[in-house]
């Protein structure tokens, strides 16, 4: 019992000098360490970020066994690594400090999206797609979610207005300027148009599939995006989620499981668990089902 209480007592030591600076001190490292994240997902650092981790594992792992050299080279390479960093992302750094400058205090915590303009997105896009499909005119859009695509929509023409049937015919038009790229879509707004997507690295890909369902599934692999597809050649819907391509789907369809993926909290009377993964369950390659050129 004396042991306990006197635990009691040395934590409550530790604890009773927090005061109202030491508050403001936790908030600021948290709000740091946010935006960091954030930047990290804005940029696509993910890979440079776990390299500077393994590089601070291997220092301090060099540090313990006193493999001096090595702890040497590696305390060099650190020290100018930092200066590489800021050279590297100069643009990105540059951009986080103009918009720390501009946001507003209760936007600087990132963008919250709203269920009605998601829903109102995937009605319009059910909409243009149903027509797109009938003109068998090709399209290619990209829902974000929770990865960030900043980068491909640096690769296009970056937009701000809502979802709209008349506007995305317009732009997915054989003669628009812009009918070649992918429209982003983040929190059921158009971010971005005529976007650059990568390329799927799928080798048991259908040869069928031309560059426009690759970028799609490539999109898809690289990102938790939801990225719809309207086949140039034959006019047929396809959905791509985690790699794997759902093809030769009904307007309904398609408005279902962009439903059910993009608000999962919605409950759907017809089919609530209707979501892309779950028609994949022996299927590990995507586009076997027969489609002609995907372009």
């Amino acid at each position: 019992m004396e042991a306990v209480m006197l635990l009691l007592q040395n934590a409550w030591e530790k604890i009773k000098p927090f005061g109202l600076t030491d508050l403001i001190d936790i908030l600021i490292m948290a709000f740091l360490i946010y935006k960091l994240m954030m930047f990290i997902r804005r940029t696509s650092s993910g890979q440079v970020a776990k390299g500077i981790m393994f590089l601070l594992c291997a220092l301090w792992l060099s540090s313990l066994t006193r493999l001096n050299t090595l702890n040497f080279l590696l305390g060099r390479t650190v020290e100018w690594g930092v200066l590489a960093l800021v050279i590297l992302f100069q643009p990105e750094i540059r951009k986080f400090l103009e918009q720390m400058g501009n946001s507003k205090l209760g936007s600087m915590f990132g963008h919250e999206e709203m269920p009605d303009e998601i829903e109102h997105a995937i009605q319009q896009t059910v909409e243009a797609y149903t027509s797109l499909s009938k003109t068998k005119t090709g399209a290619l859009m990209v829902f974000e979610r929770k990865n960030l695509l900043d980068d491909a929509i640096r690769t296009g023409t970056s937009l701000d207005c809502s979802v709209n049937s008349e506007l995305l015919k317009n732009l997915f038009w054989n003669k628009a300027p812009l009918h070649d790229g992918a429209v982003i879509v983040r929190g059921g707004r158009i971010a971005g148009a005529g976007c650059m997507l990568p390329l799927s690295g799928n080798v048991n890909l259908s040869r069928d599939l031309g560059m426009r369902h690759r970028a799609g599934i490539g999109a898809s692999e690289h990102s938790d995006a939801v990225v719809a597809i309207v086949s140039e050649e034959t006019g047929s819907i396809s959905v791509a989620v985690g790699g794997m391509l759902k093809r030769h789907l009904a307007p309904e369809t398609l408005e279902r499981l962009l439903q059910n993926e993009l608000i999962p909290d919605k409950e759907s009377s017809d089919s609530p668990k209707f979501k892309l993964g779950n028609l994949f369950k022996s299927k590990k390659g995507a586009g076997q089902d027969g489609e002609a050129k995907g372009r």
